[in-house]
């Protein structure tokens, strides 16, 4: 049962933790919330210090919310983990009760990655009815908006028009003028977020949102935390299971990254996921009279877009509306289609429109990885994305110059979208607060089995993550899709889903190494 398909947008949320997971922070003048690699991974007590007591005591109020079913509430955590008496963040809770038959096993959180995607949002619009009837029957359907993200205190940076305008700015610049107007949008960028969230932005990292899952856990009354996540959500989930190992309980990863890497191994590795997807996309796309990238080869087709690109690039197309298609919006339009294989038709079809000098499809298919509502709002996925990027890692490069000397490898992994992605990479050289997290390996000695998911044509978490963040868990356990799109689990899949719901219901993981196809 195909049902991710429920809900056509939620594909572009899973995706997030790819294009943007690319720079991260250097940090300029906001403080600094700096809990060491070491620290972030060092075993907590079996019970919460005294400081968090209280926060491990709260009570939730449970309201009606959203469509029938769901309820709402809302839970305290410190703002700093490290002087929690210094304040509060409020987060956004909401639920499902399990709707039986079956004795209920708990609560099961998901999260649909990011960073930055509303897990409320997909547990009301999709995995709280779409999850299979049996999994959702005995178990509480359960999400948290991280810190920072949506409905959780969310980070806050700039105007519709002011990010209209920053995602027109060329990310493949030719000459200085076109290098410093690059540039200086990033930092307007990162100015717009210290003026408006300077208070947070020192506080949304990934450990930090670990630790709130954990009250989270202890507030629902769960001894263990069952929990489903896609994406960003796998670095998050096993962030929690580093954290917490002996309270790990029912886990699946699908979609992974490596947190071992740099930032910059990250991204290149990035790189070639997606043009490891557009091969697959090309390849299926000349088998089409309408391919608007010809019907030769993959390698002709590659070029023809190269050469569209160049052209949007020299001239923008019109879409009927305000905003030209320029060649970063027509880039990113092709990039979200690479998410899923069930896209590949609307972009021949937006493809071909726009080389005829109508751009509206790839904007529409733009419009919807940035999360651009017909208004001209955007939700704050772009400013959370950033925020809790530019905090976990070290940035991948420190200015223009990085930039340039590392473009033949970007361009060797990916000659479509090479460039492009080693650009978008400076983003968090100009960030206003301090990385306070480190690449490192995640053992999570003692947790119970984790099961991790990796698609072999995934664009953004490539395959080779999944396996070696499968290989660093004590615990984990490798689940292969043979396939193309981003994550696994409700694609289409009934290899796939048969192991994930047996091991959710029953406990069973798959064998270690299994395949599916």
């Amino acid at each position: 049962m195909d049902f991710r398909r429920l809900l056509s947008a939620s594909t572009t949320v899973l995706a997030m933790a790819g294009l943007l997971v690319s720079g991260c922070s250097s940090g300029k003048s906001a403080s600094s919330a700096s809990a060491s690699a070491s620290q972030a991974s060092q075993v907590p007590k079996a019970a919460p210090s005294p400081a968090l007591a209280s926060y491990y005591g709260q009570k939730l109020k449970w309201q009606p919310c959203g469509a029938s079913g769901f309820e709402c509430s809302s839970m305290k955590a410190p703002l700093d983990y490290r002087k929690p008496a210094d304040g509060d963040i409020k987060l956004a809770v909401s639920r499902k009760k399990a709707t039986g038959p079956g004795k209920r096993i708990g609560s099961l959180l998901v999260n649909p990655g990011g960073p930055g995607g509303s897990a409320i949002q997909y547990l009301q619009a999709y995995a709280g009815i779409g999850y299979p009837a049996a999994v959702r029957a005995r178990y509480d359907m359960v999400a948290v908006d991280p810190r920072g993200v949506a409905h959780s205190q969310p980070v806050e940076c700039l105007s519709g028009k002011q990010m209209d305008a920053y995602t027109q700015v060329d990310q493949t610049p030719d000459d200085t003028a076109e290098t410093k107007k690059l540039t200086t949008s990033y930092e307007g960028f990162a100015q717009g977020c210290e003026k408006r969230s300077a208070k947070i932005l020192p506080h949304v990292s990934t450990a930090d949102a670990a630790r709130d899952m954990d009250i989270l856990r202890a507030n629902l009354g769960d001894k263990k935390l069952n929990y489903v996540g896609a994406s960003y959500g796998t670095f998050l989930g096993a962030t929690y299971a580093g954290l917490f190992p002996s309270r790990v309980g029912r886990m699946v990863l699908d979609g992974a990254m490596d947190p071992s890497l740099s930032s910059l191994a990250m991204n290149r590795d990035q790189t070639a996921g997606f043009e490891t997807a557009f091969k697959s996309f090309a390849k299926n796309c000349i088998t089409h009279k309408d391919c608007p990238l010809g019907t030769k080869s993959a390698a002709d087709a590659s070029r023809r877009l190269e050469s569209f690109f160049s052209r949007l690039d020299a001239k923008p197309v019109p879409t009927g509306q305000r905003r030209k298609l320029t060649e970063s919006l027509g880039t990113i339009g092709v990039i979200s289609a690479m998410y899923d294989e069930a896209s590949w038709p609307e972009l021949r079809t937006a493809l071909t429109h726009a080389m005829a000098g109508d751009g509206a499809g790839l904007l529409a298919l733009s419009d919807s990885y940035y999360e651009r509502s017909s208004d001209g709002k955007y939700a704050n996925l772009m400013a959370a994305n950033a925020a809790v990027n530019c905090l976990d890692l070290p940035p991948a490069f420190s200015d223009p110059a990085a930039v340039k000397a590392a473009l033949p490898s970007f361009e060797k992994a990916s000659p479509v979208f090479g460039e492009g992605f080693a650009w978008a990479a400076l983003n968090c050289a100009y960030w206003p607060a301090h990385a306070t997290g480190t690449p490192h390996r995640i053992i999570a000695k003692g947790a119970a089995p984790i099961v991790v998911v990796g698609t072999t044509r995934d664009p953004a978490t490539p395959y080779k993550w999944a396996k070696s963040l499968a290989s660093q868990l004590a615990s984990g356990t490798l689940l292969t899709y043979d396939g193309d799109g981003h994550t696994a689990y409700g694609r289409g899949s009934d290899c796939i889903d048969t192991a994930i719901n047996t091991y959710l219901l029953e406990g069973t993981p798959p064998k270690n190494g299994e395949k599916c196809s």
